[in-house]
């Protein structure tokens, strides 16, 4: 029998080449008075974008913001300051995670003008939020994060008091989605790494999660034979848009399979990495993925080997080497073979190349007990945990 379980989902999804296109009708759905949120280079670099924003200017009283790095809550505070008066209609968030994840944010704190740091998880004032949100549309061009079909806005401050916290709640999800694989073939080779590294890691974490479901599991293996199946030739054939469309397609599912099962150890470090160092979230990912896979399955050999994680994670070995026939532990192998040959063909950065080293190690893993390693198939000790930091740097 089928487990109990809640499922959150994204109103509307519209998926395929061109389908930007239909942002004008989408937009006029709600008004003329438009916030748009964008990169702040590479945006303007892309020919279909600039032809996109000719159109928006034609078309709509349109006011842009423009987002440098990962959002940070100065960010998008200067922004609802600026823009609480225009009174948008809807917000457009057109870009990578970072414009995804500030757009929502900002049209969440438009219609009321607070500061986003009353309700930030952890760092914040506590307050409660409730909305309501200016309508949001997002558009990605990267296909990582999969932030479009998520509930939370994750906002940074980098350095030395840094911290890497969530903004999040149920209004804050996008009323339509556009996923228009033409989008992200600017995307260059390195960054189209990185983020489908972390698409892959979300849809991993979240399959072998203590919070899945038969419903994210679904959605995590489709997710997971994309990836297998496009994620080297997306990086290394970059115009091919068959396996650029299977990479958005797996990152946006692995946006709704995080928002629902929760995530893991990678993501668990991820926090403090990118909130002590300049490290991008994709890179984060990408280079620890192995390692803390690893650790995972030995730690459960050692503690829990009945766990049903295990053999989880021996069905996305078969998957991703297509040998159906391969006994548990052989297929575990594989996959742990395929996450490390991927980190290396992929070019995955050491964490030292951002500044991290052994000094560094017992503070990160203080930071790391957050809300994604609650989810973690199992406890990590904070002695696994500090292996699994350095042994990536």
């Amino acid at each position: 029998m089928i487990s109990e379980f809640h499922f959150s989902s994204t109103p509307h999804i519209h998926f395929g080449a061109g389908k930007r296109s239909k942002l004008t009708e989408l937009i006029t759905s709600y008004g003329k008075k438009v916030v748009f949120v964008t990169g702040a280079n590479a945006f303007d670099s892309s020919d279909r974008c600039q032809h996109l924003w000719q159109e928006l200017e034609r078309n709509f009283d349109i006011r842009r913001v423009k987002v440098s790095g990962e959002p940070s809550p100065q960010l998008v505070d200067e922004a609802v300051a600026e823009h609480h008066g225009f009174s948008a209609d809807c917000v457009v968030a057109l870009g990578g995670g970072s414009a995804v994840d500030a757009g929502k944010a900002i049209a969440g704190l438009l219609p009321g003008g607070g500061s986003v740091m009353e309700f930030l998880e952890g760092v914040g004032k506590g307050r409660e939020y409730s909305g309501p949100s200016t309508p949001f549309i997002a558009v990605p061009t990267t296909a990582g994060t999969g932030g479009e079909t998520s509930k939370n806005a994750v906002l940074s401050v980098v350095g030395e008091q840094g911290f890497k916290k969530s903004f999040r709640h149920e209004t804050l999800v996008a009323r339509h989605i556009i996923l228009d694989p033409e989008l992200t073939i600017a995307c260059p080779a390195e960054l189209t790494a990185a983020c489908g590294m972390d698409a892959l890691t979300q849809l991993l974490e979240s399959y072998v999660s203590t919070a899945a479901s038969p419903m994210s599991d679904s959605l995590a293996i489709n997710g997971l034979e994309r990836v297998r199946d496009s994620l080297l030739i997306a990086v290394e054939h970059g115009e091919d848009i068959e396996a650029r469309a299977d990479m958005l397609y797996a990152a946006s599912l692995s946006g709704l399979t995080l928002a629902n099962a929760g995530l893991g150890s990678v993501h668990g470090l991820a926090s403090p990495l990118g909130a002590y160092f300049p490290i991008p979230h994709g890179v984060v990912c990408g280079t620890l993925l192995f390692e803390a896979t690893q650790a995972n399955i030995v730690a459960m050999y050692d503690r829990a080997p009945d766990h049903p994680s295990l053999e989880k994670y021996a069905d996305v070995g078969r998957l991703l080497t297509g040998q159906g026939s391969l006994d548990s532990f052989a297929a575990r192998e594989a996959l742990l073979g395929i996450l490390q040959a991927w980190s290396g063909r992929l070019k995955m950065p050491r964490l030292s190349q951002f500044g991290v080293g052994e000094e560094h190690i017992e503070r990160v893993v203080a930071g790391s007990r957050g809300n994604s390693m609650q989810t973690n198939p199992v406890r990590l000790t904070d002695q696994e945990i500090a292996s699994i930091v350095r042994r990536r740097l």
